[in-house]
């Protein structure tokens, strides 16, 4: 009889973290998003369609208590993340490295990417409209396949060379940082419902 074992998995933690944060972090996200000057021109030379603090600031739990009860929230699942993985991390720890707030408009896309230099990252979702665009892991494997066939449209999770999750308010995804992934299109129209806002984040060993 023969049996099947799944090689070299790749996790991707899915937690709900609750809509309580949700009002708090749209507007305070809003508000940085409306004060930095920086990352206003940082995302308009990069052809950003919104913005992004990631290039900005690196202080939000500073700015707003809400940011630091949601870093508070994440180092859980982090650790549970890495239990999961069995990490071997012998004395050091698993520390936030970067914490940055993501607004995009319509037709704002973030093309596919890795996270150099971090060990886990991920994000958590304030405001996803219909429309503005899943998140698509992709199979860091795919340059090796040469002759293989695609797969079929209702593989499961571990067959598929891509992977789209819809993301939802109140929503925490974790990922090794080495996974390559990218943001759909945002297709909601315009204005304030139509934006998709979103908190990313890197972990790293310290």
């Amino acid at each position: 009889m023969a049996t099947f074992d799944a090689l070299f998995v790749t996790p991707l933690l899915r937690a709900n973290l609750g809509a309580r944060l949700v009002p708090e972090l749209e507007a305070a996200s809003l508000l940085i998003a409306a004060e930095d000057r920086a990352g206003q021109r940082w995302a308009k030379a990069h052809g950003y369609k919104g913005y992004t603090s990631y290039a900005s600031l690196d202080d939000l739990p500073l700015r707003a208590p809400v940011f630091a009860d949601l870093v508070k929230r994440i180092d859980r699942e982090v650790k549970l993340f890495a239990r999961h993985a069995q990490f071997e991390t012998g004395r050091r720890r698993l520390a936030l490295d970067s914490l940055w707030v993501n607004v995009m408009e319509k037709d704002a896309i973030h093309t596919a990417h890795i996270h150099p230099h971090a060990v886990i990252s991920g994000t958590f979702y304030v405001a996803v409209p219909p429309g503005s665009g899943a998140i698509r892991f992709e199979d860091p494997r795919l340059s090796l396949m040469m002759a293989a066939p695609p797969r079929k449209p209702a593989a499961r999770l571990e067959n598929r060379s891509f992977v789209d999750i819809q993301p939802r308010p109140g929503m925490l995804l974790l990922w090794e940082s080495w996974l390559r992934h990218g943001v759909q299109p945002n297709q909601m129209r315009g204005g304030r419902h139509g934006r998709r806002i979103s908190v990313s984040f890197n972990y790293r060993l310290d």
